[in-house]
C-alpha cells in the first residue's frame, strides 16, 4: 500500500490538524502533518517547498474561503509542488470551495467562474478533489478528474438530536426556494413540519423576505438550513419573517460560515437563538460570538481520506455512520 501524505496550506491548518489526529487516533493510520513551507515573498508572490512525496498518495487539505484568491493560488502552487516533486496521485481536500456562486450565465458578457476555477485545479495536476456541499451539485461536473461530494447535514443533524426537541415542536424553514430540498432532507430526519420563505433578491447584497408558505410556525421551534451563510442578509430577513409568525425560538445551520462584512453585526441584532456552522471554514477569534457554535467535519474528513486512500467507496460513509461500538461517527 502506497504511503499517505496530508499537507496543509496556510488557510486552515487547524482543520488539518484534527484530520490527521483522527486518522492516527481511530484509523489505526500513521499520519502527521506532512512538512511543508509556505512562504510569501515581498512583493506578494507565493513560493512552496515541500518534504518527499515521491510515490505517496497525497492529500492536500485547504479551503478556498477568504482571502479567496490567495488560497486558490497557494493551492494551485502545492499541486504543482507535489507533481514535480513526482507523486503518485495527489487529492485535492477543498471543504469549502470558493466562487461556487458565479455557476453559470445569468446575464451577458459575464463569466462562469467556478469552471474557471475548476479548469486551474485540474491543469495545476490535481488527480481528484474532495469537498463538502457545493453551492450547486452540477459544479461536480466542472472537473475533468473524479470528485468527491460529502454533505455536512449528518454532523448537523446530530447536534440538533441532540438537544432533546421533540418533533411535533419542530417546524425546518427554507430561507429560499433553492434550499427546498435540502430541508425537506432535513425534516425527514428531525421531523416536524416544514415551511418555505418566498424570497426576492433585489441585488448583489440585498434580499427581501416577502412571505412564508407551510408550517405552521406559530409556537414552533424554527430550525433553518443553507449550505452557506455570507453577510447573513438573507438568513436575517428569514429570521425576521419567521418571528412574525410567532416562531418561539429559530436556530439557524449552515456548512459554510463565512460572516462576511457586517455579518456579525447583522447576527447579533437579529432574532435567533443559536447559529451553528462547521469548521470547513475557520472562525477568527473576533467572529466568535456567544450564538455562534462551531462543529468540527474532520471525523468526516478523515473518513473521506482514509477511504479514498483505500480505494473504497466514499458514498457508504452515509449508509455506515455508526461505530463499531454503537456510537455515532458524525
Amino acid at each position: 500500500m502506497r504511503e499517505i501524505k496530508v499537507f496543509s496550506g496556510r488557510a486552515h491548518p487547524m482543520l488539518a490538524e484534527n484530520i490527521c489526529l483522527f486518522l492516527r487516533e481511530e484509523c489505526g493510520l500513521d499520519v502527521e502533518l506532512g512538512g511543508c513551507s509556505l512562504n510569501t515573498f515581498p512583493d506578494g508572490e507565493f513560493h512552496c517547498k515541500i518534504e518527499d512525496v515521491r510515490g505517496r498518495d497525497v492529500f492536500l487539505v485547504q479551503p478556498t474561503c477568504p482571502p479567496v484568491n490567495d488560497n486558490i493560488m497557494e493551492l494551485l502552487i502545492m499541486i504543482d509542488t507535489c507533481r514535480r516533486a513526482s507523486a503518485e496521485r495527489i487529492t485535492v481536500v477543498c471543504p469549502y470551495f470558493g466562487y461556487a456562486r458565479q455557476d453559470r450565465k445569468d446575464e451577458g458578457r459575464v463569466p462562469i467562474t467556478a469552471k474557471l476555477v475548476a479548469n486551474l485545479i485540474t491543469e495545476a495536476g490535481a488527480d481528484r478533489v474532495l469537498t463538502m456541499d457545493l453551492h450547486a451539485a452540477q459544479i461536480q461536473g466542472f472537473f475533468d478528474v473524479p470528485v468527491d461530494h460529502l454533505y455536512a447535514s449528518h454532523v448537523l443533524n446530530s447536534h440538533f438530536k441532540k438537544q432533546g426537541y421533540e418533533p411535533d415542536d419542530i417546524v425546518v424553514v427554507s430561507p429560499d426556494e433553492g434550499s427546498i430540498k435540502r430541508s425537506v432532507g432535513h425534516k425527514d430526519r428531525l421531523g416536524g413540519s416544514l415551511a418555505i420563505i418566498d424570497k426576492r433578491r433585489n441585488s448583489a447584497t440585498e434580499v427581501t423576505a416577502e412571505n412564508v408558505i407551510g408550517g405552521p410556525i406559530e409556537g414552533k421551534i424554527a430550525i433553518m438550513f443553507d449550505d452557506m451563510i455570507s453577510t447573513a442578509g438573507s438568513i436575517c430577513n428569514a429570521a425576521r419573517s419567521v418571528k412574525s409568525f410567532g416562531a418561539k425560538e429559530i436556530h439557524v445551520a449552515a456548512t459554510h460560515g463565512l460572516f462576511a462584512g457586517d455579518a456579525i453585526s447583522k447576527l447579533t441584532k437579529a432574532p435567533i437563538d443559536s447559529v451553528v456552522v462547521t469548521d470547513s471554514v475557520p472562525l477568527p477569534a473576533e467572529k466568535q460570538i456567544p450564538k455562534i457554535k462551531q462543529l468540527t467535519i474532520s471525523r468526516l474528513l478523515g473518513e473521506a481520506i482514509k477511504r479514498v486512500h483505500n480505494d473504497q467507496s466514499v458514498s457508504r460513509i452515509f449508509n455506515e455512520d455508526i461505530n463499531k461500538d454503537g456510537s455515532q461517527l458524525f
